[in-house]
């Protein structure tokens, strides 16, 4: 099998792989496995023996240690699902061969536009081939990116017996862009001490920290009558549930925040006269910070309810996930050697925050210690996505560097 890393790539994102935030199922979307079951074929196809899809969803595998050193066990890790924020049905991706700078205008979407402007990043792909959707999808470089430079670098590891290295777990899984991608991870089957989620941007970055992450369930319970006969008596829930989201306040908005700025989002409101239902998410790089953002929200729900006597509410938060830091900074060999990996392959790393979370964020605090690498894609859950070929080769060189490394240095 000679694949590269491109090839693996287009195969990848024209299966539909969006979770659904919806179904409690797990994995939430069946056509999921369709890539878990690829996957498998392919790596089994490559000698990796062990390789299977288990009844949630997950693939697991192992490439086995070729040394007689005492190395720990790493894994690398990608998610499958696509996010439900854009279709991911019928991708169609196209390759804009050695770029020559400017706006990139999608063949499927005359409106849709890919903007240096918005994506300063393009100005260091001259020369590069650039791999976009047509503009009526999004692409899946989130994270199918990171599953195509973790499979080509195992199918080079194979290939190549002359570079040590130890055991190495692959990990690949469901609903991770609807926060259950770790639900059912089987760590105790998984054997690996360390990890790395390979589901970052831009090439070169490897991120140690993110948000710390809940959700908030507001439920309202309004008085309901005959509009004719109202006066004095109707408590509309829809319009309470409009009054909650209005006085939220504008410079703790993920449009108007960045850097270490954490959030208060509302993600979906449903409802009748009679009941609706605000949820939202809270986002901070803190414990402090984030409970602080969900104690002004909860006050500001107290303060609209005080209006509408009638009524009642349930405020329930929900855990998503923590700012993995706090487990990654006792172990900093994992970003050492990630940083000194990146140089390997030939780029100058970054370490840097997420504004966001992977599995990652999840593993780290269920006992597998996790940093998140780069896997080049930009744009994400949009229709203007986009990754590099040289980028996604970068990502496949420093997957190879780091299991060297590790073996190097233990």
């Amino acid at each position: 099998m000679t694949d590269t890393v491109t090839d693996r790539f287009l195969r990848y994102v024209v299966i539909d792989t969006q979770s659904d935030p919806t179904s409690r199922s797990q994995p939430s979307t069946e056509k999921q496995k369709v890539l878990g079951h690829l996957l498998v074929e392919e790596l089994l196809a490559m000698g990796i023996s062990d390789a299977h899809l288990d009844e949630h969803g997950y693939v697991y595998a192992t490439i086995p240690s070729n040394t007689d050193r005492q190395v720990p066990v790493i894994c690398f890790c990608s998610h499958m699902d696509t996010a439900p924020d854009f279709t991911g049905t019928d991708v169609k991706p196209q390759i804009v061969r050695n770029y020559t700078g400017g706006d990139i205008q999608l063949p499927g979407d005359p409106q849709r536009i890919i903007r240096v402007s918005d994506n300063p990043a393009l100005r260091d792909q001259i020369g590069n081939d650039i791999i976009t959707t047509d503009g009526t999808t999004l692409l899946g470089a989130d994270d199918k990116a990171g599953l195509a430079e973790i499979m080509t670098a195992a199918q080079f590891l194979v290939d190549n017996p002359g570079i040590e290295h130890g055991t190495i777990k692959l990990l690949f899984t469901p609903d991770e862009e609807v926060g259950r991608g770790a639900d059912k991870v089987d760590l105790a089957k998984l054997g690996a001490q360390f990890a790395y989620t390979v589901d970052g941007e831009t090439a070169g970055h490897i991120e140690d920290e993110t948000f710390s992450a809940d959700g908030v369930e507001i439920a309202i319970q309004g008085v309901a009558i005959h509009p004719g006969f109202a006066k004095g008596k109707m408590e509309n829930a829809v319009r309470i549930a409009g009054a909650i989201i209005d006085r939220l306040p504008m410079e703790a908005a993920p449009e108007t925040t960045s850097d270490r700025e954490g959030f208060i989002h509302p993600t979906g409101v449903t409802g009748s006269m009679e009941k609706a239902t605000i949820s939202l998410i809270v986002r901070d790089f803190s414990e402090d910070g984030l409970a602080s953002k969900e104690a002004l929200l909860e006050s500001v729900v107290k303060d609209v309810m005080a209006a509408y006597p009638g009524s009642s509410h349930a405020f329930e938060i929900i855990q998503q996930y923590r700012n993995m830091k706090a487990i990654l900074d006792r172990h900093p060999q994992i970003v050492d050697y990630a940083m000194e990996a990146i140089r390997r392959a030939g780029t100058a790393p970054v370490r840097g925050s997420i504004r966001g979370g992977t599995d990652g964020s999840r593993l780290s605090f269920m006992g597998l210690p996790c940093a998140n690498l780069f896997a080049g894609g930009h744009a994400f859950h949009s229709p203007l996505e986009w990754v590099s070929r040289q980028d996604m080769e970068r990502g496949v060189r420093t997957l190879v560097e780091l299991a060297r490394i590790w073996a190097e240095r233990s």
